[in-house]
């Protein structure tokens, strides 16, 4: 793993000595060049890459098709949806903060969503509908069937792909935060992938050719008005019982899998409230009521997700930080207590920049990487406690020449309150201009 808070550190440290015992439900990672050999040497890798390349032929052929009918439309949807995907990546590595995830992972994670997962999809969704309709009736899989289809295939196809890759790089599996991690990168996969696919829908069903409108308004509705609560957040969901059950071993099998299926079923459930067909009408008052419905069927699913991710971050961070108490020069119990959260890490940043400038933000961000760096290299006695110690006193020293020696940021009473009423507010009036927005590209 590299730091860009390391600036000249020529010390190569001794060994910090034996790691202490993980609590339950964490384990102490391993270095990454010994996970990668040792997953190259699993079935499951080979299965992992077999796989993701037929899903990768299946998915690509069904795109080539499309791309040669309305090429423009095509190059629009899959830039867009890109750099939709790239937004959400950001955000997610955020949230693994100590012991990040190797990118060959992620992008397998990523692969199995967009191309396993997908491939599986296409003809599973239709095998279902058709079994609906001769076992209930036409016209309950016409209005239930994507409720029912795309829960049950796509929830299952997309979860396999999780327990593919405990699987095949256990080792990397330390908590709760990386299944939930390695869910979220499933999910978006496959979600950018099937936006792509309702945006070129879109265009074929509008009748008028190679045309943009329904790319643009595809993408704001299933963009911004959807994404939020969509695969990626299932998946996440899923993706956290799979860790849990993989993890503690403290736990009776019972219970392991239980809480498994419960975070699966979870996902299952919250994706088929949100393609039911209630409050498809949106209460009868047009667009605003969808608007309304869309917030009513999606952010119960996006609080229960935040409130598990940030208990399970909370706990991470304890378990890691807890081996940088007592030694204030490193890291003062001010810092440590802002080093746990994202939005402590940031208010930090952000107090550093208007007290001492850019640089002072620059050097903060590197001090709290060091830190970081150096509790997780404490947690597994590691070789480079000393270098990771050197990194963090160096930056410490270039904070102190800058005036502001404490990468804190000052409480300040209220905040909180107001940050989230104008997160709303400002949330709110997006949702409603992109709502004008998709009305007027006629998808609404």
């Amino acid at each position: 793993m590299t730091t860009d808070s390391r600036r000249g550190a020529e010390s190569e440290a001794e060994d910090g000595g034996r790691a202490d015992v993980p609590e339950p439900g964490l384990v102490i990672p391993t270095p990454a060049g010994a996970r990668a050999r040792r997953s190259l040497r699993l079935p499951s890798f080979w299965l992992l890459v077999v796989l993701i390349a037929v899903g990768g032929w299946r998915i690509g052929g069904l795109l080539r098709r499309e791309a040669v009918g309305y090429p423009s439309a095509t190059a629009l949807a899959v830039v867009l949806f890109a750099l939709y995907a790239i937004l959400f990546v950001a955000v997610v590595r955020s949230l693994d903060y100590f012991e990040r995830e190797p990118p060959l992972l992620l992008l397998a994670a990523l692969g199995w969503g967009a191309l396993t997962a997908t491939a599986v999809a296409v003809p599973g969704d239709s095998a279902v509908h058709n079994l609906l309709a001769k076992l209930v009736s036409p016209a309950f899989a016409a209005s239930w069937g994507p409720a029912v289809a795309a829960p049950t295939v796509e929830e299952l196809a997309k979860t396999l792909g999780v327990v593919v890759i405990v699987l095949t790089a256990r080792a990397q599996i330390n908590s709760v935060v990386d299944g939930f991690v390695y869910g979220a990168f499933v999910g978006l996969g496959f979600q950018v992938v099937e936006d792509i696919g309702y945006a070129l829908n879109a265009v074929a069903l509008a009748g008028h050719g190679d045309t943009l409108g329904p790319v643009v308004g595809t993408f704001l509705l299933r963009g911004f008005l959807g994404g939020l609560w969509s695969h990626t957040l299932f998946s996440a969901l899923a993706g956290s019982g799979i860790a849990y059950a993989a993890l503690h071993h403290d736990r009776s099998l019972w219970r392991r899998w239980g809480v498994a299926l419960a975070a699966l079923a979870g996902a299952w459930l919250f994706h088929f409230g949100w393609d039911s067909p209630l409050l498809a009408d949106g209460f009868g008052y047009g667009a605003p009521g969808v608007l309304v419905a869309l917030l009513i069927k999606g952010i119960p699913a996006l609080l229960l997700v935040a409130l598990l991710i940030k208990r399970a971050g909370r706990r991470e961070a304890g378990y890691y930080l807890k081996r940088l108490a007592g030694d204030v020069r490193v890291a003062t119990p001010g810092e440590l207590a802002a080093l746990g959260s994202a939005r402590g890490r940031a208010a930090a940043r952000r107090f550093a920049l208007r007290q001492a400038g850019r640089a002072g933000r620059r050097t903060v961000r590197r001090l709290q990487r060091a830190q970081a760096l150096l509790a997780l290299e404490l947690s597994r006695g590691g070789p480079r406690v000393g270098q990771y110690r050197t990194a963090a006193l160096a930056q410490r020293e270039l904070l102190e020449a800058r005036g502001h020696p404490d990468a804190i940021a000052p409480d300040e009473p209220g905040s909180g309150a107001w940050s989230w009423l104008v997160g709303c507010v400002c949330a709110a009036v997006l949702a409603v201009v992109v709502a004008l927005a998709i009305r007027a590209l006629g998808g609404g």
